[in-house]
């Protein structure tokens, strides 16, 4: 081989090397042009979804803020019509007058209710790490709501039986396990009827977490309402149907509860009657 066809070897490796080179460098602009896109697309995608999660929580406060404002009207309008007729010009006697005072009494109460429980439900969402854990009795603070609503289930004939277990401990915050108990409870004896059973029981449990049940043999609710059971201001007029005069937030503070304490929350129609809760709570 001559030192021309020598060169020209040379010249066509070179070429070549250049050519390969020239070629993978275009695939590795064309791959990071595509990674590029795909990340200006993910980034798009998430914007999307925090504007319509921004979009979702400004409707979701519109729509309390609503639901606050028709609530206050109804004890407002009350304490108002009846403090007018007690200031107005006509006498009243003893007897009304004691009876006007006492239902301004009572929906002042159903609005501290409701100021209270919206207070709640707002640091639960938005400071919930404000809430300090300890070691607690599920099962004791659970009797501590049935001791505290033991007359008003007796005035009913309603019957508690709370079946959980002593060395049922967890790190948590005792005021918002009593709310989930006294909540569950409370919408028991408003809705359920009188003369029913109450059972609360813990059906399951793991290295991680109790499983509580939580039931009533009295009056369910239209399967169509089952899904927002745990929405704010929920109102049902047909099955629980007693007035209860309550906030219509008591679920809804119990389901934040559970969530707060690393559980999740499930409710249904009982085949035999009434409705049960299921939910667990984090040990640790």
């Amino acid at each position: 081989m001559n030192h021309t066809q020598m060169i020209y070897i040379l010249i066509a490796s070179v070429l070549s090397v250049l050519l390969l080179f020239l070629v993978w460098n275009h695939w590795r602009q064309r791959r990071l042009i595509r990674q590029l896109q795909e990340l200006a697309g993910s980034l798009e995608a998430s914007k999307q979804q925090i504007i319509q999660e921004q979009e979702r929580n400004r409707q979701l406060k519109q729509e309390m803020t609503s639901n606050i404002a028709h609530e206050l009207k109804t004890p407002v309008s009350s304490i108002r019509g009846y403090l007018e007729i007690l200031l107005g010009d006509k006498p009243v006697d003893d007897a009304k007058r004691h009876f006007f005072l006492e239902r301004c009494y009572s929906q002042t109460l159903r609005l501290s209710d409701l100021i209270n429980d919206v207070s709640l439900i707002n640091k639960l969402e938005e400071s919930a790490d404000l809430f300090p854990k300890e070691e607690i009795s599920v099962a004791d603070i659970a009797a501590e709501a049935v001791t505290e609503l033991e007359e008003l289930c007796n005035r009913h004939h309603i019957v508690v039986r709370n079946e959980l277990p002593q060395q049922m401990h967890i790190i948590g915050n005792h005021s918002l396990i009593y709310s989930i108990f006294r909540n569950l409870l409370e919408n028991a004896i408003a809705y359920a009827g009188d003369g029913i059973e109450v059972g609360i029981d813990c059906y399951k449990k793991d290295d991680d977490k109790y499983y509580v049940h939580f039931y009533d043999t009295g009056a369910g609710v239209d399967n169509r309402y089952v899904p927002k059971l745990f929405d704010r201001f929920l109102r049902i007029d047909e099955g629980r149907s007693r007035k209860s005069g309550g906030t219509g937030l008591g679920l809804s503070i119990v389901k934040h509860a559970v969530l707060f304490h690393g559980g999740d929350i499930f409710v249904r129609n009982r085949d035999a009657g009434g409705l049960e809760f299921f939910f667990s709570l984090k040990k640790k």
